[in-house]
């Protein structure tokens, strides 16, 4: 035989709204602003190359224009920038052709590169030499170990049959420089503005869901028992669903009044016939008559119990009602104290003030009156009550007295519906029995145990709200 599956929640929590929202706007922003610094920082150096070789080609023009050939020489006068003038200024040119190990052999240069030959592309001079006219561009290492941007165009000169090279280099030191710190301004900039974006997104879902909190704890409320609707004012969206819950709500009142109704009239229809009963074997004598008395009584009192029953389940539903602990625990005492003063009962009591029971106060009333007036028919002097919260939403009351208590076999068998161990005893034996099925109906559990005074303790668990 195989055991069944346990049954699934009706309830499974996902993940956090909000959360998703914030990581979903986060996400979002990030990729934003990332594809933003992207192009950003991507635009700004294709826009700083362009310039620095637009600079590169009109050092190329200005060398073509003045570059001869005398004899077997290429001749080029002195290039007038200051800057091509000063060795190592970070500005070169010079007309180069391919030599056989695919590097150049420089045929004439710039006074700005001294004794320093321009270096070939990796690929070698084989690109440049197959598009003449074509500028090609390649960065390389120059003098001092300085970054340089480099312009290779090939051309034919007249009365020399080999192609020249001609090369114009800068330093892009500083263009590297303004390129790294666009970059480092850039990505701070779009950094904050994520942080900023983020933290708008997270004060915006926290206030756009405020309504649903708000509603939560409302419903909360409801079902501690501190409201009986939901009241307030809610955005469009959340309005439809508060009218259903208090639409939800007022069915279920109205449900509760039925059985209530429902209830009354069953307790009318069934007393009525055994009043009837018990009047007729009144005046029958005999055994008969004892016998009709005596089963009528057991009948009425067992639809009391279930009438009782009935009734508890039905204001069970009903949680918006709240009941002082301390008042009943008064009211109870004070009550018993005058019926059992013969021997001389003293009731001691302790409860929280604020300590409210979450049902209605003809529950606890029976509760608490069978639980002391079981204590004061067994007990000899002393009864203590003790009434806290333990967990949220919960209370616990303890009734014990210094009786003689009862064994542990049978804790649960007084528990049972007529049980009676003392037959002497006055009652139906359901006292106790009704307060474990009150307590029950209201989600509770009723335990019983050796009370520290000697006799029976008395341990039960409700629902409670602090008023």
């Amino acid at each position: 035989m195989t055991d069944a599956p346990a049954p699934e929640p009706a309830v499974v929590t996902r993940g956090s709204l909000a959360g998703r929202l914030i990581w979903l706007a986060a996400a979002w922003s990030i990729l934003a602003l990332v594809l933003t610094g992207l192009v950003l920082t991507t635009a700004f150096r294709d826009a700083a190359t362009r310039r620095l070789e637009s600079s590169l080609a009109a050092t190329d023009i200005e060398v073509v224009a003045v570059t001869r050939v005398q004899g077997d020489y290429v001749v080029t006068p002195p290039v007038q920038d200051a800057r091509t003038l000063r060795a190592y200024s970070g500005k070169y040119w010079s007309v180069v052709e391919a030599d056989a190990d695919g590097g150049f052999r420089a045929l004439t240069r710039s006074e700005s590169l001294f004794d320093f030959g321009l270096p070939a592309p990796a690929d070698g001079p084989g690109m440049i030499l197959a598009a003449p006219g074509e500028p090609y561009f390649y960065d390389a290492v120059g003098p001092d170990d300085q970054p340089l941007r480099i312009m290779a165009v090939a051309r034919t000169l007249p009365n020399r049959r080999a192609p020249v090279i001609f090369l114009s280099a800068l330093d892009r030191s500083d263009i590297d420089q303004d390129i790294s710190n666009f970059a480092f301004l850039t990505w701070t900039a779009l950094a904050m503005l994520g942080g900023g974006l983020i933290a708008a997104v997270l004060i915006q879902v926290r206030v756009g869901l405020r309504p649903l909190y708000d509603l939560g704890a409302a419903v909360a409320e409801v079902r501690l028992g501190k409201r009986q609707r939901l009241l307030g004012r809610y955005p469009s969206e959340i309005a439809p669903l508060a009218e259903e819950l208090n639409a939800l709500l007022d069915h279920n009142q109205e449900v509760v009044e039925r059985q209530r109704t429902h209830v009354g009239n069953l307790a009318h229809a069934l007393k009525t016939p055994l009043a009837v009963m018990l009047a007729e074997a009144e005046n029958s004598k005999g055994k008969l008559g004892q016998t009709v008395r005596r089963q009528a009584a057991l009948m009425k009192a067992q639809v009391e119990h279930h009438l009782q029953r009935a009734r508890a389940a039905a204001r069970a539903q009903q949680t918006h009602e709240t009941t002082s602990v301390a008042e009943v625990l008064d009211e109870m005492a004070s009550l018993l104290e005058r019926a059992f003063q013969g021997k001389d009962i003293e009731i001691d009591w302790r409860s929280p003030d604020e300590l409210a029971f979450r049902g209605e106060r003809q529950d606890l009333q029976e509760i608490l009156g069978n639980l002391l007036e079981n204590a004061c028919k067994w007990g000899r002097a002393r009864i203590r009550v003790d009434a806290w919260t333990s967990n949220p939403g919960r209370m616990i009351l303890i009734v014990q007295d210094d009786g003689p208590g009862l064994p542990a076999d049978q804790h649960q068998v007084v528990l049972k519906r007529g049980t009676r161990l003392d037959e002497q005893a006055p009652g139906t034996g359901l006292g106790l029995s009704i307060v474990d099925e009150l307590v029950k109906s209201y989600g509770g559990r009723l335990e019983l145990g050796t009370a520290e005074l000697g006799g029976l303790k008395v341990e039960i668990e409700l629902p409670a709200v602090e008023i």
